[in-house]
């Protein structure tokens, strides 16, 4: 497919603009903050913002038409949205899991019932969701998860086990759980994939995951018993469901990620400049180098976001931004050279440290190859996927 913008898309470019810039004035308090290693920041502006965004038909512009609440964009204005909202610097969204996860995973597997009570409260703006996959012991061996559910005397599914690395637990009001449901089973067998409301605070513990940023972005959770209210896709095919689901997780958002990439190497080489390290023939390649690989990433990504199904293609495309963003970091300390490695504020045992941005870059990028996917995960996808070769043996 040849990707390009047209005319219409250039009107709908102008709207998106003109909206943005009249309302995000009244939330100057979270401009720029939400993302990666700062996703803990300004919660109750964030999710006030998500409830603006829910009013003005922003939320969902990629589902089809179906009386949910939401206003329907093509795919080229899809990603003109997510430009526009990623220059303005925008807050990180809450709503992300919901709207961009969980939404086309009804859309695509869920029934009429679930697809009606759950979208309009998400392009609303008004509940927000957490992912419920990975375990201690499952994280990219996700067939190996232990959480387990089972019916109780009034034919309702009760979850018991215990969830690692969930973003948003905390502020979510619901969590879709992948959990064992057929005891006995093994592996990706005896599965399924349920929704299961957080307000449970006798069965629901959350407990926040404190990193190396000195930030809790993440959290772990406790299901004990908790209640789920909705099986999606009919017991037994969690697996399928899930896997569905994974291949939502990147798509236009991509491109917007890139565009806060491309903020951030614009502040690595201000660095560069202001200290001189830009003579450094080494950094000056490192820089280029940098530059051409992002612009590469953008091809990539408008090449396959309308092209044939390819199950190799998002996980190239996790490859290539994981390792790009770990460089990124690495050399935003390195142009700094000595300084790089002082903190900022006083040392105290509630705040032992303050990271400036580049630090907090380079901290949270060496997690950009494992979480969402192991590069070895998506290596082996490749590899069996689309080259075909054996698989590893179980």
């Amino acid at each position: 497919m040849e990707f390009g913008f047209g005319e219409q898309d250039e009107v709908f470019r102008g709207e998106a603009r003109a909206w943005l810039e009249a309302h995000i004035g009244r939330f100057a308090g979270v401009v720029g903050r939400g993302g990666p290693g700062s996703e803990h920041e300004g919660g109750a502006e964030r999710r006030a913002w998500e409830s603006e965004l829910g009013s003005g038909g922003w939320i969902g512009i990629g589902w089809p038409e179906g009386g949910y609440g939401n206003r329907v964009a093509t795919l080229t204005q899809q990603v003109v949205w997510a430009e526009e909202y990623a220059r303005v610097r925008a807050p990180g969204r809450y709503g992300h899991i919901g709207e961009n996860l969980l939404a086309p995973t009804l859309l695509a597997h869920g029934s009429e019932e679930q697809r009606r009570r759950f979208l309009p409260p998400i392009a609303r703006g008004e509940e927000l969701w957490c992912q419920g996959y990975s375990e201690p012991g499952a994280g990219s061996d996700l067939a190996s998860l232990r959480t387990s559910a089972a019916r109780d005397g009034d034919g309702r599914w009760r979850v018991s086990g215990q969830k690692v690395w969930t973003s948003l637990a905390h502020e979510a009001d619901w969590c879709f759980v992948l959990a064992r449901t057929e005891p006995g089973s093994r592996r990706h067998h005896g599965l399924s994939f349920l929704l299961v409301p957080m307000d449970q605070p006798e069965c629901v513990d959350v407990r926040p995951i404190r990193q190396l940023t000195g930030t809790s972005e993440f959290n772990e959770v406790f299901f004990d018993g908790a209640v789920a209210e909705s099986v999606v896709g009919g017991e037994g095919s969690g697996w399928r469901v899930a896997m569905g689901l994974l291949g939502f997780e990147r798509g236009v958002s991509t491109l917007a990620q890139q565009i806060g990439f491309q903020e951030e190497l614009r502040g690595v080489v201000r660095d560069a400049v202001a200290s001189g390290a830009v003579r450094d023939p080494v950094i000056a390649d490192r820089i280029v180098r940098l530059w051409a690989e992002l612009r590469t990433m953008r091809w990539n990504a408008l090449r396959t976001l309308g092209g044939a199904e390819n199950a190799g293609a998002p996980s190239v495309a996790k490859l290539l931004w994981g390792g790009w963003h770990q460089r990124l970091g690495e050399l935003a300390l390195r142009v700094r050279g000595a300084a790089a490695a002082v903190g900022a504020g006083d040392w105290t045992a509630d705040a032992p440290y303050e990271l400036d941005e580049q630090q907090r870059l380079f901290l949270f990028s060496r997690a950009d190859t494992i979480y969402g996917g192991s590069d070895e995960i998506q290596r082996t996808i490749i590899a069996e996927r689309v080259l075909g070769l054996p698989r590893e043996a179980l």
